[in-house]
């Protein structure tokens, strides 16, 4: 008897506990004219208790677009750990510099070298100086180890025509520059000049851009696969907004920029660029090794919905698992985590890390469950840091921007054509709701309708 009065207690508490109109409000959002035909899957629970305080289709896969970027992002924080970092190492045999790649998506990142206040192309400089200090005048070879991941580096499910933008770069277990080159455009004198930065011959220019006395500008840029050929065409008026094009190979890329690099600052380069593995019977005299933290790429990823960075560590997690640095290998390992968090098979599976791939599948409880996991580590402040900030940073920036909701919505959002997603924290003044919201045939107003959801949290406290 005193068990059945204690469990009515703990029930009549947990109910109390539940904001009290969430799931009217939530439904109601749901019922809009404009989202009659999309549908939404679910998933709000009270961050303390676990306890689910409204779902809608919450077990339902869907394809997650960039949220995907969470299941991946969670789980390198688990199977990696918090201190875990990438190193880069730069160094000599003989006359041949070598650089051996950790898979490190960040390597010279325009963003995150703007953040740590460091100058564009320091890395090359860098390297050029280390050289020079040692009296170096002349190397043979650059030698470029990126044998940590597989020569896999763009996935079968990307689409093909996207294969030039800077969301489907390619993936190497050397990255520098997040594997894009940046075409500028100018029109001077009638004439449109383009410019490239990083300044380099590793790619072929064609242009085609067509000035403009009037009207948007509309340049663009393509790059058939296989090929550094990069063509820009369209109308420039004046000054374009630089456009991000990958590049093919890019080992290559950061080989080819060093070599030109030490040449233009008197070290003469006399060999090939050679790709291969450097075993550790080879006597490296070390030059510089460059370190990137695991909450950089959190950031990067999270934040900024940087794909390269999702894709460089669901590969990392593999090779650290003893596995080759692959796709397939890291989804296996980031399947079984998620099968040890007790999620059914049937609610997720897993093709990519980014989320471009259609094939990605995951329900909003599979979200919400990899979330309340890290939420009961004493690595939930590091992984919520790395999370946009509504009316503050990232990709929510431009949202919540009330006071009411301002700093109180965290997340991570995502989109791919007639999917809208946003999964994360909504902090009240009651405590922290965890929450994922996942939507198929959306169309221009669901970001607003998924937002509200969100608002609907802390409007029901």
């Amino acid at each position: 008897m005193k068990g059945f009065i204690f469990s009515l207690l703990l029930a009549a508490t947990l109910v109390r506990a539940a904001p009290p109109d969430l799931a009217k409000r939530v439904d109601a959002i749901i019922s809009r004219p404009s989202q009659k035909k999309v549908r939404f899957g679910v998933s709000i629970v009270e961050a303390e208790t676990g306890r689910a305080v409204h779902s809608r289709n919450a077990t339902a896969a869907m394809i997650p677009a960039s949220n995907m970027k969470i299941v991946v992002t969670a789980a390198a924080l688990r199977l990696l750990g918090a201190d875990f970092k990438y190193q880069t190492t730069v160094g000599l045999i003989d006359d041949t510099l070598v650089v051996i790649g950790s898979g490190d998506p960040l390597l010279g990142d325009n963003v995150t070298d703007r953040n740590k206040g460091r100058e564009p192309g320091w890395l090359l400089n860098d390297i050029t100086d280390k050289l020079r200090d040692r009296r170096v005048t002349a190397i043979n070879d650059i030698v470029i180890d990126s044998t940590i991941f597989d020569d896999e580096r763009t996935h079968p499910g990307w689409s093909k025509k996207e294969l030039n933008r800077w969301y489907a770069c390619q993936v190497s277990g050397l990255n520098y520059n997040a594997n894009c080159i940046e075409v500028i455009a100018e029109t001077i004198a009638g004439k449109v000049n383009i410019t490239l930065d990083p300044q380099t011959a590793y790619v072929r220019l064609i242009n085609n851009a067509k000035p403009a006395s009037k009207g948007p500008d509309t340049l663009w840029c393509a790059r058939p696969a296989g090929t550094n050929t990069i063509t820009v065409m369209g109308k420039c008026h004046k000054k374009c907004r630089p456009v991000r094009v990958t590049v093919e190979r890019p080992p290559a890329f950061l080989a080819y920029l060093l070599a030109e690099h030490l040449a233009a600052r008197g070290i003469a380069v006399r060999g090939r660029f050679i790709e291969r593995k450097v075993t550790p019977d080879e006597k490296i005299t070390p030059l510089v090794t460059y370190t990137t933290l695991l909450s950089d790429v959190l950031r990067r990823c999270n934040k900024d919905s940087l794909g390269l960075a999702a894709e460089a560590l669901l590969k990392t997690i593999a090779a650290h698992a003893g596995e080759q640095g692959s796709w397939q290998h890291g989804r296996n390992t980031i399947s079984k985590h998620l099968s040890g968090l007790g999620i059914p098979n049937d609610q997720f599976y897993i093709d990519d890390g980014s989320g471009l791939s259609r094939q990605n599948k995951l329900s909003a409880n599979a979200i919400t469950t990899v979330l309340l996991d890290i939420y009961r580590t004493g690595d939930w402040q590091l992984y919520k840091e790395s999370l946009a900030v509504g009316g503050v940073d990232g990709t929510v920036r431009r949202y919540f921007k009330e006071s009411k909701y301002k700093a109180k919505v965290l997340g991570k959002t995502g989109y791919i054509d007639s999917v809208k997603s946003f999964s994360g924290v909504c902090c009240t003044s009651k405590g922290d709701y965890i929450f994922s919201i996942l939507t198929s045939n959306a169309n221009a107003k669901t970001r607003g309708a998924v937002n509200d959801i969100a608002k609907a949290v802390i409007d029901s406290e």
